[in-house]
C-alpha cells in the first residue's frame, strides 16, 4: 500500500497538563491586567479628582482645545470666561487639564 495507516498515540502526563495549558492564558490576563487596565483606572482616578478640587478662577484647557478661566461653578456644568465679557457654559467632564495660574496671560 501507498498510504500508511496512522493511529492514535498514548497520551502522554497526567492531570498536570491541564493545568500547564491554561498557565499561559493566565499569564497574558494578569499582563494584561497590569500593563493596560490598572494605568487607565488610575489616570480615570486622577481625572476624577481633579475635577472635584476645581475652584473658580481656575485656569483650565476643554476637550474641545478651548482655554479659559472658571468663572461660575454648578453641578453639573462650568461657565468658562474665555475672553474679555465672553463665557461658554462647558460640562464638568469636558475640563481636562489644570492650567497653572497666568497661562492665559502668557498665551496672547
Amino acid at each position: 500500500m501507498i498510504i500508511s495507516n496512522a493511529y492514535a498515540q498514548a497520551g502522554l502526563g497526567g492531570g498536570d497538563s491541564g493545568f500547564m495549558g491554561l498557565l499561559p492564558i493566565v499569564l497574558m490576563f494578569v499582563l494584561l491586567y497590569f500593563l493596560m487596565i490598572r494605568p487607565q483606572m488610575k489616570r480615570a482616578k486622577e481625572q476624577k479628582q481633579m475635577i472635584e478640587a476645581l475652584q473658580k478662577g481656575d485656569e483650565v484647557i476643554t476637550a474641545g482645545g478651548m482655554v479659559g478661566r472658571i468663572s461660575e461653578m454648578g453641578d453639573a456644568y462650568v461657565t468658562l470666561e474665555v475672553a474679555p465679557n465672553t463665557e461658554v457654559s462647558v460640562q464638568r467632564a469636558a475640563v481636562q487639564t489644570l492650567l497653572p495660574k497666568g497661562t492665559m496671560k502668557s498665551m496672547k
